[in-house]
């Protein structure tokens, strides 16, 4: 049976306990049954395929079957925190006490989210509350720190699991508040500390973390009211220090040419290569003296030391290949993180994840559920909270295979296709050709766009208060692929010059999207080129990928230019100005407001999530928390 769509399926409060949702079949399908009560923490493993297949292959054999298992633990925690929590949150500090009754006051002016606040009690709950010999508890530390060891690491780690969207960086900055304003009143209570270290997957997410600085002008703690009045000159001891994994990775250091170095390091091959105890020292250097310090990651599914696999998976040369890549990535930030406690000292380490789960190519069954996690609201439970945005399915979805719309699953039907999509020098003036299945869906999802646009449009009084337009996104599985989108999307050079030695360019096959007009650039582009994966590094753009996005940097300048007269737009660098466009598409007044905007890049930011605009993948990622997951 096709799955059911639920029109309207917000049941609950945001501010309250779940206390209804929607029941899963025996096939573990949603339905529309609405059952009491709250549903109980779980997750979906992929089940291995047979080997062997003696029946033709359908739609249904395309589609991994999943099993759903229960987190045992996640919903013992929970009981014990909702107990705990329904009698007024009994021995904890009166510092602790005084920040709860604050977050909980309906009379705050912004209420702050069930799913975070809950996250918080179950933090402080494991740190305060659940060893004391009365409630018995003490199983919960012991069980973590097991975890822990199993997973190959002396980290003491504790997750939360949060739906994307739910409010993660609120959750951080409660996090710090509990944390320093303890610390402050109790100095010698060591189960607090005022010394922070908040990584981050990239650059970009880096950037909007800076709100957890108290020294920021936008910081969390005063705009989100966090921390009461009488309390807040308490923060001025915090030392935060906001970083992207990449800052573990080891630099070169000293000056000396290359024969010279080849030299001196045939015996000695880490000469001109910082020690883990020097790149501590760099990244951990505005903590000062500080020891015993807190780890907060950010989208904490990239941090993991994975493991031999029981059994060779079954991959493609390029799933393979991505696999490699993610498990050099987890590696990094692991040991990153145990040099930084090797040299300073680590408290515990507290991440934060819509999607904490182990990753294809780890060595876990791909989708196994961080260990360590002990706290979860999951994203169906946020839809049915009304707190994240409704998924939508493309509303002309009229490609179908047996009973199922090929675009609710589109990767498995152009993967294929994709193989043969290339754009380069050699065809970089000519039409872009995508697989069939492909242009249907983007003409779906566009139809569908360009309505909820014109909506926008006709929004006058929304729009003279701010309103923005939709944001809509494409994530394509690697630069040549999203050029070619790119090209069909947006527009493509031909070859060709005018009179005036400008370009004659062919206009995309979107009006909307199109960067074109009269076969001329626009001034301002609707539609951006986006490798996140090379800017979210640091490392830098490659040369293949600046000669594709040579023409949009070049607009991205001109644009600064209008904004900040006077200001050098060539002492940016090209990735600043990619960064900038990309934190800012659908922000007014800003380089990223006037896209529509379409972002094909390798690995997206989540920033369509805030839109009401339709989303598609043609990445095939299905690891859980890809746009292309369940």
């Amino acid at each position: 049976m096709p799955p059911v769509v639920i029109e309207n399926p917000i049941l609950n409060s945001p501010f309250a306990e779940p206390t209804r949702h929607y029941r899963f079949d025996d096939n573990d399908q949603i339905t529309d049954v609405i059952e009491p009560g709250r549903r109980v923490s779980s997750y979906f493993l992929p089940i291995a395929a047979p080997k062997k297949k003696t029946r033709q292959l359908t739609i249904d054999s395309l589609i991994p079957e999943e099993q759903r298992l229960e987190s045992d633990h996640v919903n013992r925690i929970r009981a014990s925190v909702a107990r705990w929590r329904n009698v007024g949150w009994p021995d904890t500090t009166p510092v602790t006490k005084a920040l709860l009754d604050h977050w909980t006051a309906e009379d705050r002016y912004r209420r702050l989210f069930f799913c975070q606040i809950e996250a918080l009690e179950t933090l402080i709950f494991v740190a305060e509350v659940a060893k004391q010999t009365k409630y018995g508890e003490d199983w919960i530390e012991t069980y973590l720190a097991e975890k822990a060891a199993e997973a190959g690491t002396d980290l003491f780690r504790v997750a939360c699991k949060m739906a994307t969207g739910s409010g993660k960086t609120v959750v951080m900055s409660m996090l710090v508040a509990w944390q320093v304003l303890n610390k402050r009143r109790y100095p010698n209570d060591n189960r607090f500390t005022d010394a922070f270290l908040v990584v981050a997957p990239g650059i970009t997410i880096r950037d909007r973390l800076r709100v957890l600085l108290p020294s920021d002008p936008n910081n969390y703690y005063r705009e989100l009211d966090i921390v009461p009045l009488e309390y807040r000159a308490d923060l001025g001891s915090a030392k935060i220090v906001v970083t992207n994994f990449h800052a573990f990775k080891t630099r070169e250091k000293g000056e000396a040419g290359g024969l010279t170095k080849r030299v001196l390091t045939v015996n000695n091959p880490g000469a001109f290569t910082e020690s883990p105890d020097e790149m501590v020292n760099r990244v951990c250097r505005e903590l000062g003296t500080h020891r015993e310090i807190l780890v907060i990651n950010d989208e904490a599914h990239h941090c993991y030391r994975g493991k031999p696999a029981a059994q060779k998976e079954k991959m493609t040369a390029e799933e393979a290949k991505e696999a490699r890549a993610r498990d050099e990535e987890a590696r990094l930030w692991i040991t990153g993180l145990e040099a930084v406690h090797r040299k300073v000292g680590v408290k515990a380490v507290y991440d934060l994840s819509a999607t904490p789960f182990y990753l294809k190519g780890s060595g876990y069954p791909e989708g196994t559920l961080f260990p360590w996690v002990v706290s979860d609201f999951s994203l169906m439970d946020a839809i049915e909270s009304g707190i994240v945005k409704i998924p939508r399915v493309p509303v002309e979805d009229n490609a179908m295979t047996g009973e199922y719309p090929k675009y609710r699953n589109l990767w498995v039907h152009i993967r294929e296709g994709l193989k043969d999509v290339r754009r380069g020098d050699d065809d970089a003036h000519t039409p872009p050709l995508l697989p069939a299945t492909l242009e249907g869906a983007l003409k779906s999802l566009y139809d569908h766009y360009a309505r909820t646009f014109t909506g926008w449009e006709a929004d006058e009084e929304g729009r003279a208060n701010g309103s923005t337009p939709p944001v809509f996104i494409v994530v394509c599985n690697n630069t040549s692929v999203s050029k070619a989108v790119f090209d069909y999307v947006a527009g493509h050079e031909t070859g060709h010059e005018h009179p005036d030695e400008a370009p004659v360019v062919a206009p995309g096959r979107f009006e909307l999207f199109s960067n074109v007009r009269d076969k001329r650039w626009l001034d301002r582009a609707n539609t951006i080129l986006v490798d996140s994966r090379q800017l979210e590094s640091g490392d830098g753009m490659t040369a293949d990928f600046k000669k594709l996005a040579a023409h949009q940097i070049e607009d991205f300048k001109a644009e600064y230019r209008r904004r900040f007269p006077g200001r050098d737009a060539d002492a940016l660098t090209d990735e600043d100005l990619m960064r900038e466009v990309l934190n800012t598409v659908g922000k007014k007044a800003s380089s990223g407001r006037t896209s529509a905007a379409w972002c094909p890049c390798r690995c997206s930011p989540r920033g369509g999530t805030r839109t009401p605009s339709p989303t598609s993948s043609a990445c095939g990622r299905s690891a859980p928390g890809c746009c292309a997951s369940r």
